[in-house]
């Protein structure tokens, strides 16, 4: 491994050239490692949590200044600036 990588660059350059398969099989050991360490309710939640970050992120993050826009629709207008 070169010096220069670090070692989430190169484990995610190394999943990127597994087939799908592969990819299907870590996924699956994952789920199965957060079923049996915080069992089936507490997977749900953090799954669910994922889902809803990745949404909000999706949603918020694609274009330049929503969440500031996002942030005046909660809180007074200039609270953030």
């Amino acid at each position: 491994m070169p010096e220069n990588k670090s070692f989430l660059q190169q484990v995610s350059q190394d999943i990127e050239h597994l087939s799908t398969g592969g990819k299907g099989a870590i996924l699956g050991f994952i789920l199965g490692l957060l079923l049996i360490i915080f069992g089936l309710l507490k997977t749900l939640f953090v799954l669910i949590l994922t889902l809803i970050g990745y949404i909000v992120g999706l949603r918020l993050f694609t274009r330049y200044g929503s969440v500031r826009d996002f942030l005046d629709k909660i809180f007074p207008p200039g609270f953030f600036r």
